[in-house]
This record gives C-alpha cells, sequence and structure tokens, in this order.
C-alpha cells in the first residue's frame, strides 16, 4: 500500500471510530431535557446463594432500543436503608394460617430498625389496617391476628392493594407489600390473563413504585381446595411480583404452605441486597408509565425490577 492509500485509510478509520463514538455517546446520554427517574432494583444470584457486587458502571438502563443515562447507583443501607413494608394479609384465608402467624411475627421483629412495618387486612375490597406504619416492631406484630376466614370476606385482593396504595403517602424510603392471599379475584373472576382489577393494582404498584410480594395461601370454602381457581390465583400473584420487581411464593398445588419461615427468609435477603437507582428518561410532554429494561453484564448477577416505571411530564 502506498502512502497516499495508507493515509486515506487512516483518515476513514479514523472518522468511522468517531462516528461510532458519537453514536454510542447519543444512545447513553440523555437529551439535554431528560427527566431523572428512580427506582428499586433487586440483585439476585443466578446461581448459588453468593449474590455478586454490581456497581453503578455496571448497571444498563434501556427504554426500547435506547439506552439512558445511569446517575446513581446506592446500596439500600445505612443512611439509604429505609424501609416501608405492609404486611397484607387477606381476610378470607383458612384458618391454616394460624400455624404461621407466629413466623410473620418473629420476621416482623427482627427487621432492621430502620424499617417502619404496618400489619392490614383485605377485607371487602378495602385495605383495613390494624396497625399504621411504625418502627415498633413488637407493636406492629401485635396487630397480626386470625382471618375472619369466611370465603367471600374479600371481594377481590386486588381492590384491596389498590385501596392501601391510594392511602400510602409518598416518601423517599423503599415501599413495599407482602401479601398474604390466595390471589383469587372473586368479583372478576379466573381463567384468563386479562383481569382488569389485577393490571389496576399493577399500574398504581409501578405508578407508586411499591415492590409487591406474596405469598400464596388457601382461602377457607370451596376454592380453598379448587385446583383450578388456585392456579389461576397464584398465576396472578406471579404477575403482579414479576412486574413490580417484588417475588411471588407459591406451591403449585392447593393446600397450605408447610411453612412461610423459608420465604420470609428469602424476603429478608432480597431486601439486603436492594439499591437505589437513579436514571435519566427521555422528556416527553406527557408523563405517565414507561416500559424499561434493566440489565447487567456481570457474570451471575441479574437485576429485579419493575418492567414499567412512572416518568413525569418534561417542565
Amino acid at each position: 500500500m502506498n502512502r497516499g492509500k495508507f493515509l486515506l485509510a487512516a483518515v476513514v478509520m479514523m472518522a468511522l471510530a468517531i462516528a461510532s463514538s458519537q453514536s454510542l455517546r447519543a444512545q447513553q446520554a440523555p437529551a439535554g431535557n431528560g427527566v431523572p427517574v428512580q427506582m428499586i432494583v433487586t440483585v439476585e444470584a443466578r446461581h448459588g446463594s453468593d449474590v455478586p457486587d454490581v456497581t453503578q458502571k455496571d448497571v444498563m438502563v434501556y427504554e426500547g432500543h435506547n439506552r439512558d443515562q445511569v446517575t446513581d447507583w446506592v446500596p439500600a443501607r445505612a443512611e439509604h436503608a429505609q424501609l416501608e413494608l405492609f404486611v397484607l394479609i387477606d381476610d378470607s384465608s383458612g384458618g391454616s394460617i394460624g400455624n404461621q402467624l407466629d413466623e410473620l411475627r418473629k420476621f416482623m421483629e427482627e427487621l432492621p430498625s430502620s424499617a417502619l412495618v404496618g400489619v392490614a387486612y383485605m377485607q371487602n375490597g378495602t385495605a383495613k389496617v390494624e396497625q399504621n406504619l411504625t418502627n415498633d416492631h413488637a407493636l406492629a406484630a401485635k396487630g397480626l391476628r386470625l382471618p375472619l376466614g369466611m370465603a367471600g370476606a374479600n371481594a377481590s385482593p386486588y381492590f384491596s392493594l389498590s385501596d392501601l396504595l391510594k392511602r400510602w403517602p409518598q416518601t423517599k424510603s423503599r415501599r413495599e407489600v407482602l401479601m398474604v392471599t390466595d390471589g383469587i379475584d372473586r368479583y372478576y373472576g379466573s381463567g384468563d390473563l386479562n383481569d382488569p382489577y389485577l393490571s389496576s393494582a399493577i399500574d398504581a404498584a409501578q405508578r407508586e413504585g411499591v415492590l409487591v410480594s406474596a405469598i400464596y395461601n388457601p382461602s377457607a370454602g370451596h376454592f380453598g381446595h379448587s385446583y383450578w381457581q388456585a392456579y389461576w390465583g397464584q398465576m396472578y400473584l406471579a404477575e403482579i411480583a414479576d412486574r413490580t420487581g417484588g417475588e411471588a411464593y407459591y406451591i403449585g398445588m392447593t393446600g397450605s404452605p408447610v411453612s412461610f419461615s423459608p420465604y420470609l427468609r428469602d424476603l429478608t435477603n432480597r431486601t439486603n441486597h436492594q439499591y437505589l437507582l437513579t436514571f435519566v428518561a427521555k422528556a416527553e410532554k406527557k408523563g405517565g408509565l414507561r416500559s424499561v429494561k434493566v440489565r447487567t453484564e456481570v457474570s451471575n448477577a441479574e437485576l429485579v425490577a419493575a418492567d414499567r416505571v412512572f416518568v413525569p411530564a418534561a417542565q
């Protein structure tokens, strides 16, 4: 290759490199009037129990094919450990849950001092609060009682969740709900994935940035041993947990869990591996829920978060 051709090739390669770099920066960087958004992300280990360390540079956020700029990634520990947790129990649960109430009390009492915990019961489509959020965990544990145990005492667990979210003031703390229910929507019915009340509850939780986890527990009456109803109830609970960044614990059949303890230990472990993620979303004239994907290439790490986040309108 003569000198002229060599210089031409070098210029072309440099131009391509610059164009590629500019394209990557354009893809990663938000528009000048981007909107900062925060969400809770849980880091899980794909294999084994050792959760890998994930740093801010390891986190990627996408809106469709466009990558947003990550501006903060803070472990939910120390001064950022604030947590508000509501335990929301279905009042139509069967009497077998009485065996697990002591496990729930122990879980609540062992929460870190930075956590506020409250207790509410799903009753006639509302969330009947037995104990408001408090850092007195022993007091909160006293709010637990045996459910009414009457079939139909709760019309829809998703009505009750939406009611709780509507009355829960926004704070800077992580906000999470642990639902204990069969997940069956007696108002809409079961048998498809288009339950409008489930969808409304998911929308509300995502809009408020609240993580929802759930433990399946059968109800009193016929639905408590109906495989078909139990199957769809567990499907609904799995959907709302997945789509809000929580976790669903179920047994895959009718009957009561032998113990809640393994689920509660896992839930504690999850809260200990959560981060506050801030990224800059694309600015739009109208605010609303926006689909996002949170990813990492760290080996053996998986980031679990809601699949949509509320993005305010551009100012």
